[in-house]
């Protein structure tokens, strides 16, 4: 466990993806080549063909390593099949705008770094056998509910069996993330414990040995795993299942955190990167919350069955809620309280349906899944509406913004203290040490590392400026940048409201955005130019002055200069910042920032980060 903590630290701090010396990412400047690869993901159907991963085996006949994300239009490609591919190389498209998604580094975690489109496909070599008939069961099963049930009701078997939602309206897919029920759209661990009681059940049933009871389990859940799709979760879940059905046959306990570590451990040796996927952090994290706090919170035995299973999910939803709230607030900028008790009643229900579901499609081969649609297609129903009156609680989701460093470490560190507070032994020799790091860590965070900090946005060459100052207040210069994804920014900066924000130019048309943007965010002051302010005239927000320029700009040759005289129509303010030993100067719609002669410019599709 140690080295495993030290492991992810080492490479949390120096390791960042990058492609390799061999990587086909190298080829990006041939732009047009042919190309041969392996299919080495389920092929996901978009509005203009399929999209998958293809492994590289070479590119004009050279050797070649890394993968693409291939884009077909006229191919339907095949998991596990070998291909020739003609298309055009190019960079996955990728805007770092600071609190929104950024594809090009979601890539880079699957240690992706060149897309591919298509032009022309040719099968070099069939999947064999096996991939073809785990690809075949997996798109006979999504046919099945595609066929036989509505489009929200196909969606949700697809996801709860396999982890493959498909089609789901976007209301339902928001009430899933309101309802705190969104997991069960995933297939997790969960469902591969489940799959391996079953064959335990069944083989128990017939009087099999132990020996064969393992092996048929260790196959089937494998099988589970690679028709699901293999990710993080599943595949976390598998090799916890093979070190316990391993301890069993060799009569030892070893144990579901022995699984958890060396599973952990595993997956990051052969994929360091995902130590930086959401997913990954996600499911290790709630798996261990669930492994702790069940072992350490022990219910009485005198209680009934019926009664601990509840209270265990109960307990289970509550811990995973818990450990995972830093993590799903800094990057969702959400909090669900519906959880708590949605959960109770879904995650029964879904394993319910997972079986049911598998259940409905294995008549339908047999040509009697007459016998279980009515039954099945109510529990979805009843499903569907659950979660829909879960989310439609007041208060079901709130927006929330993003924890600081400081923050976290001093939530985990009383959160361990919660989880192990039955340990009274362990708890009373460390209470005192981890007392002190809660309350040090956000100290030390507040005097020592919590400078003014200035992040300039661009999105295809609309800008903005926002700014943190160490008292807490948050400026925004120019709202050309879409709204909502302006709002995200300023949650992911620490906060949930903007104490004022400053136009430059084209008012009218960054008002609108403006509006947009309050609907997460609280905006005391918008300060129109020409309008609220004027050159020269200066505004205090929160102990900090703004005073009104006209526009400094930029010339081609890098030269300043400024928009000065008063026309009635592009005219331009830049606003300059004071606070205490503190001055720097916004430029006419957030271009740039000049501080002490030095210029700081934009960057395209990019976030800047600057420590005043």
């Amino acid at each position: 466990m140690l080295l495993l903590v030290l492991y992810v630290a080492l490479l949390s701090c120096f390791y960042r993806p990058a492609p390799s010396s061999n990587d086909v990412y190298h080829k990006i400047p041939l732009k047009t080549v042919t190309l041969t690869g392996k299919v080495v993901s389920f092929p996901v159907l978009k509005k203009n063909g399929y999209n998958a991963v293809v492994k590289v085996l070479a590119v004009n006949g050279e050797k070649t390593g890394g993968y693409v994300y291939a884009r077909f239009k006229e191919y339907t490609p095949a998991w596990h099949e070998t291909l020739q591919l003609q298309g055009r190389l190019k960079k996955p498209y990728s805007i770092a705008m600071l609190g929104n998604f950024d594809w090009g580094a979601y890539l880079a975690t699957q240690h992706i770094f060149t897309e591919m489109a298509v032009s022309s496909a040719q099968q070099k070599a069939p999947p064999s056998f096996f991939f073809w008939a785990i690809a075949a069961v997996r798109a006979d099963i999504l046919k099945v509910f595609e066929q036989n049930f509505p489009r929200n009701l196909a969606a949700i078997a697809g996801g709860v069996l396999l982890g493959e939602r498909g089609e789901i309206d976007g209301g339902l897919y928001s009430d899933f993330q309101d309802s705190g029920a969104i997991h069960l759209l995933v297939a997790s661990g969960g469902n591969v414990g489940f799959v391996t009681l079953i064959v335990f059940a069944f083989c128990a049933l017939f009087g099999a040995g132990r020996k064969k009871t393992v092996v048929l389990a260790l196959v089937i859940a494998g099988v589970y795993t690679l028709i699901a799709g293999a990710d993080a979760p599943l595949v976390r879940a598998y090799f916890m299942t093979v070190c316990a059905v391993t301890g069993y046959l060799l009569h030892r306990n070893s144990g579901v955190f022995q699984g958890l570590i060396i599973s952990c451990f595993v997956i990051l040796l052969f994929n360091p990167a995902s130590v930086f996927e959401t997913g990954f952090e996600m499911s290790f994290l709630a798996t261990l919350a669930i492994i702790v706090c069940l072992n350490t919170y022990q219910l009485p035995a005198a209680w009934p069955r019926w009664v601990k299973f509840f209270v265990q999910i109960f307990m289970a939803t509550l811990c995973t809620q818990l450990v995972l709230l830093p993590v799903f607030t800094n990057v969702f900028f959400k909090v669900s309280f519906a959880g708590l008790l949605s959960n109770m009643l879904l995650v029964p229900l879904a394993s319910l349906l997972m079986g049911l579901s598998f259940a409905y499609y294995v008549f339908s081969l047999l040509h009697m899944g007459f016998v279980l649609h009515a039954l099945t297609q109510g529990t979805l129903w009843t499903f569907e509406q659950l979660v829909r009156f879960f989310a439609s609680f007041p208060f079901s989701s709130v927006t929330a913004a993003a924890w600081r460093p400081g923050w976290i470490v001093s939530y985990y560190t009383g959160l361990f203290l919660l989880f192990n507070l039955p340990q009274k032994i362990f708890v009373r020799r460390i209470w005192k040490y981890a007392l002190a790091v809660m309350v040090l860590a956000p100290a030390v965070q507040y005097l020592f590392f919590n400078p003014p900090t200035v992040w300039l946005l661009n999105e295809w060459n609309k800008n903005a400026v926002l700014v943190r100052l160490p008292n807490g207040s948050r400026l925004l210069f120019g709202a050309a940048i879409d709204g909502d994804k302006l709002s995200r920014a300023v949650l992911r900066s620490g906060g949930t409201q903007l104490d004022a924000v400053f136009i430059s130019e084209d008012a009218a048309k960054q008002t609108k955005e403006i509006k947009e943007l309050q609907k997460q965010i609280t905006v005391k002051k918008v300060v129109l130019p020409f309008a609220d302010v004027w050159p020269g005239e200066e505004i205090t927000v929160r102990g900090t002055q703004v005073r009104a320029e006209w526009g400094l700009l930029k010339n081609r040759q890098g030269a300043l200069w400024r928009n000065r005289g008063y026309s009635g129509g592009r005219d331009s303010l830049s606003y300059t910042v004071t606070n205490k030993d503190l001055s720097f100067t916004v430029s006419a719609n957030g271009r740039f920032i000049e501080q002490s002669g030095v210029t700081f410019d934009n960057k395209r599709n990019a976030t800047q980060t600057l420590h005043l």
